[in-house]
Formats: C-alpha cells, structure tokens, sequence
C-alpha cells in the first residue's frame, strides 16, 4: 500500500501542498481529482521523488519509500519527458533497461504493449511524427512496461480517442486486479466515476473529501424527482424543502428537513395522480462541485 501522510510543499509564500494525507491501496484505482492549481501534480511528485517534501512522509508496504522503491514504480508525468527524434521502440527499450530489464525481456514488452495500444505498426518511427494522441500512448507504454509496483499517472487520458481510451482502462484494471495500486489524476469526471474503486478529492492544496463514488455522494443533499398530471409550483410553499427546479407538471426538490420528503408525497397524492417521485443520485461533478467550494 502507498501511503502519503501529512505531505506539505510550499513555493515561496504559497504552500501549494497542505498537508494531505490518503491511502492507495492495494488492488484500487484510486482517483485523484480537483480543479487546475489544486496541486494534484505536486502531489504526486513528491510521491516519485522529483520534487522535495518540506513536511510529511510517503510510505511504502508500512515504511518509508526508497529510490529504489521508486524506481520500481510506474510514473506518467504531465510534462511528457520523452525524445521526439528517437525512435519509438529504441526508447521504449532503454527506458526498460534503465530500470533494470534485460534488452530481450525489454524489447518483448515494449512490442507486446505496443500491438495493445495499436501502435505496433509504427515502432520504428520518430516520435515526432506521431500524433499527439499517439505520443500519448507511447508516454502510457514508458509507464507500464518494467512490470511497475505501483502506478502513478498525472492526466493518463488526457488527449486519447475512445478506444485508446478504454484500451488504457482495461490496463489499469488488469494491474489493480493483479494488486497494483494505482492512482490517476483525471479532469474527466464521468471516467473517473466510472472507473474507481475510490476517489481522493483536492481543492486550494488540501484533502477536502475521501471516499467511494456512493460515499461521496451520501454526502450530498437529498433529492427527489417529482412528477404529477399537474403543476407542481405548488411545492415552492412546502415547508422543509427547497425547489431547485419545476417545469410544469416536473420538479426536482432537495429535502431540507427530516422527514419532509413524506410531506412532499402525501401533498402529491392528496393533489392527483403521482407518476414519478424518485430519489436523484447527484453525480460525481456535482459533488465535486459542492465540496470544493467549501
């Protein structure tokens, strides 16, 4: 299990990292989500060691990391680090080797990962004359290669078309079930949703939620969807609820006070035939939305 505890990173005046503290645990994918500046990338370097702790600790299976752990992980910077006039598989390679592979067992893997990523048939080219998309995903394969420990990617799908996309989730899910832990930062919420076992949310440098997607979202207010065969303005003057929309014969109402949404409903029936009266689910963004402006 990665642990960071309490890590801490200023800039001058600025602490961009605030004591932040999670777990990613084994066999997860674990989230990482906040607005630009959040300091999700600061973060995750001082996980891999590229930028200094001014307090905290990363821990490693119960004790503190090691280069050497470090070396073993699998790291996907937001600043892509590759050689554009390098060939694509020549680097693959060495980067292996770097990490301790042998040049056969490098270039296997490297291979074997391009063909997964559709990139097989363009090995022997210049990253330059790829894609950004496709640069992408040679980044991806650099990450993924050595057989990493741990996962650590900032933004891994940012700029992939959908079936890169879902080829870099099948990856992900593959080394979380052979019990990787992997966490990624992601912009796009609804993937992240989709994808995580558990999400760590940031905001202004510090942990402001920590959780499941269902968690996350028990947090949220209580909302109902009402639907009547009449106009249903009449919940604006219901005690202990707040409308937050009506359309006609339509209504989304938060519960305010306990036991208000039963007022809400004998109201209804007392009024008409009720054709819907559902509990809403608020999604991941909304949450977001709520606890980062807090």
């Amino acid at each position: 299990m990665l642990e960071i505890e309490g890590l801490t990173r200023r800039f001058g005046d600025t602490t961009a990292v605030d004591d932040v503290s999670f777990e990613v645990r084994e066999g997860m994918l674990t989230g990482f989500v906040g607005g630009n500046g959040a300091g999700k990338t600061t973060t995750m370097r001082m996980v891999m060691g590229v930028l200094g702790i001014d307090a905290g600790e990363v821990r490693w299976a119960g004790r503190p990391v090691t280069p050497q752990d470090q070396r073993r992980f699998g790291y996907m910077p937001e600043e892509r680090g590759l050689y554009p006039k390098q060939r694509v598989l020549d680097q693959l390679v060495y980067l292996a080797r770097l990490r301790g592979m042998a040049d056969a067992s490098a270039r296997e893997a490297a291979e074997r990962h391009l063909e997964r990523f559709g990139l097989a048939d363009r090995a022997t080219e210049r990253l330059q004359a790829l894609s950004l998309g496709n640069q992408q995903r040679v980044q991806i394969v650099a990450a993924l290669l050595h057989g990493p420990t741990a996962l650590v990617l900032d933004e891994p799908f940012s700029g992939l078309d959908p079936v890169a996309v879902d080829a870099m989730a099948d990856v992900l899910r593959e080394h979380a079930a052979a019990g990787v832990p992997v966490l990624f930062s992601s912009h796009q919420l609804d993937l992240v949703e989709r994808l995580c076992d558990r999400l760590v949310i940031l905001a202004a440098g510090r942990v402001v939620a920590v959780g499941d997607a269902d968690e996350l979202r028990a947090r949220g207010p209580l909302r109902y969807r009402v639907v009547l065969d009449a106009d249903t303005g009449w919940l604006r003057d219901v005690r202990g609820v707040h409308v937050v929309d009506v359309d006609g014969p339509t209504a989304l109402v938060e519960v305010v006070d306990d036991g208000a949404e039963q007022v809400v409903l004998r109201e209804a029936a007392a009024r008409g035939t009720v054709r819907e009266f559902t509990p809403v689910r608020p999604a991941l963004a909304d949450i977001y939305r709520e606890v980062a402006a807090r």
